[in-house]
């Protein structure tokens, strides 16, 4: 199949691209930018006028729910979703259930990932065995099946020691470390952020020094270990300075944020709206700030959607008892884009943080629209309005706090390897 789109401003940030021209497309990779190659006869063309064409987005944090929870959604459900958001590879936690422990899971979860079509799913092997913090997996095994790191998701790892262990292992095989920065004792139960708003409310807070702690002492362990570590959902200010300065001093390091955590704060939480029960929890406005200047200067390399689905029942009970998480596929691109409307980042610095930096954490060959890559696209009308409503959305999880908002910026074309899996 060979596709030509035609007249788009095409942005491949990690090539420096930023230009209206043509791109081309030939047996699911690109072949020309600008001019098409001799005797290309185009199948299909697609007219991008005053549309941007980038590289698909890669999402480095999306809870797929399968297997073991596919009543709150599918492989098949989560990566049609993404596609409509102009996502082409998502990384996903191995928090199932099974977990992603043994390279039968692993491998599981491609092939179905796969045989839906709609998105390149990689997953995160567990650090330790079951997630239980105290036995270290067969890393290599679930490198040779499929896995770019190794997580031990949101559970708490039973003593320093085995994280040193285990980062010593994951080096040896060149995986990266992702880490959730969380004081297991620290966090003690609570919900959302300590602070003025989570008194007020009367709900057991998280203090920010529970993420703090954590970080500084995996910090103390990559400097011991040598280990690449990657930071998921970075919440505060403070966490994001250590971190900041471990970079400066060359410890092999980088972050992540969620887009929510980007516009929302504690002051959100007010009336109980458990849609917006995350985490880690929304924080204050001086780390919101302190996160988008984090994100402006480089020191956050990318912005993920922490996609968590779940069905309605989960967000009904009182606040503390409901599930965290957001259903966050559909409106991470509208969200990033508030971000340049906001005078935080330019365009070019938005794709580059949805596509080769997070691609780069992930050792993947994906995020640029170099001749001969894979051809996975993004076309987006930047100036298109239009109103996120639970009939409208491809996520089984309508679990969102940013339900019935006017949001800018639509995605009309996702092309996944050279096909297009969605068109809007």
């Amino acid at each position: 199949m060979k596709i030509e789109i035609k007249q788009g401003r095409v942005i491949d940030p990690a090539n420096g691209i930023d230009a209206t021209q043509d791109l081309f497309i030939s047996n699911g990779h690109i072949v020309a930018l600008g001019s098409a190659p001799p005797g290309y006869v185009a199948d299909q063309s697609i007219d991008a006028s005053d549309q941007i064409v980038c590289p698909g987005f890669v999402d480095l944090r999306a809870h797929l729910r399968e297997p073991g929870e596919e009543h709150k959604g599918t492989i098949a459900s989560e990566t049609r979703a993404a596609a409509r958001g102009g996502i082409t590879t998502l990384c996903c936690p191995p928090n199932t259930h099974p977990i992603i422990d043994t390279p039968a899971v692993a491998e599981l979860v491609q092939r179905h990932a796969d045989l839906a079509g709609h998105a390149r799913v990689v997953p995160l092997a567990a650090l330790t065995q079951q997630l239980a913090g105290t036995a270290i997996t067969e890393m290599h095994a679930l490198k040779m099946a499929g896995c770019v790191g190794v997580s031990n998701a949101m559970r708490p790892v039973a003593n320093t020691l085995i994280l040193r262990r285990a980062m010593e292992y994951a080096a040896t095989y060149d995986l990266t470390v992702f880490i959730h920065a969380e004081d297991y004792e620290l966090a003690n139960n609570g919900c959302v952020h300590e602070g003025a708003v989570g008194s007020r409310l009367g709900l057991p807070g998280i203090p920010t020094a529970a993420e703090t702690v954590a970080v500084a002492s995996t910090l103390a362990l990559v400097e011991e270990t040598g280990a690449r570590v990657h930071f998921s959902l970075i919440s505060s200010q403070r966490a994001l300075q250590k971190i900041s300065r471990a970079k400066y001093d060359g410890l092999p390091v980088s972050c992540d944020v969620s887009a929510h955590h980007l516009h929302l704060t504690e002051v959100d939480l007010l009336g109980f709206n458990s849609q917006c029960h995350v985490r880690p929890p929304l924080r204050t406005q001086r780390d919101l700030e302190g996160l988008r200047k984090g994100l402006a200067d480089g020191a956050i390399a990318a912005i993920c959607s922490d996609h968590q689905p779940h069905e309605a029942d989960a967000k009904l009970a009182p606040f503390s008892a409901t599930e965290a998480g957001i259903s966050a596929l559909e409106t991470l691109l509208p969200l990033a884009l508030r971000l340049v409307d906001d005078n935080v980042l330019s365009m070019p610095q938005m794709i580059a943080s949805l596509t080769h930096q997070p691609a780069a954490i992930l050792g993947i060959k994906a995020g640029t629209l170099a001749i001969g890559h894979r051809a996975d696209i993004c076309i987006f009308d930047p100036e298109r309005y239009w109103m996120l409503d639970e009939h409208s959305m491809l996520s089984r999880g309508r679990n969102t706090p940013f339900l019935n908002w006017e949001m800018k910026g639509e995605v009309t074309h996702t092309l996944l390897r050279g096909k297009t899996v969605y068109e809007g």
